[in-house]
């Protein structure tokens, strides 16, 4: 029985935190498309399946107001300001998954 809800807790909590992650790139998909196959107002690279440890150092010097790729900078600081660190974290797993073929 404890096995039982040890695996509910832990199927629970996964589905929890991917619809939260999910919910937290609806704001990305606005302009890098559900897969990340869309390059933001035609001009960024594409970052479906971007490996996630390069979408977190370039989220977080957005962010911070210190990366300016593609004239972006001021924008994408404006969609981190209450972005933590953790749900970047997350967001760039999320990223890293992402199939730019998947919408073709």
């Amino acid at each position: 029985m404890k096995r039982h809800l040890l695996l509910f807790i832990i199927i629970t909590s996964t589905i929890l935190t991917f619809a939260d992650t999910l919910e937290l790139y609806k704001n990305c998909a606005g302009c890098h498309g559900e897969n990340g196959e869309k390059q933001a107002l035609n001009k960024s690279k594409l970052i479906g399946g971007q490996e996630a440890n390069v979408t977190i150092k370039e989220l977080t010097a957005y962010k911070n107001g210190e990366l300016d790729q593609y004239g972006l900078g001021n924008i994408m600081k404006l969609q981190l300001g209450i972005i933590s660190q953790s749900d970047i974290e997350e967001i760039a797993e999320y990223v890293a998954k992402l199939d730019v073929n998947a919408s073709k």
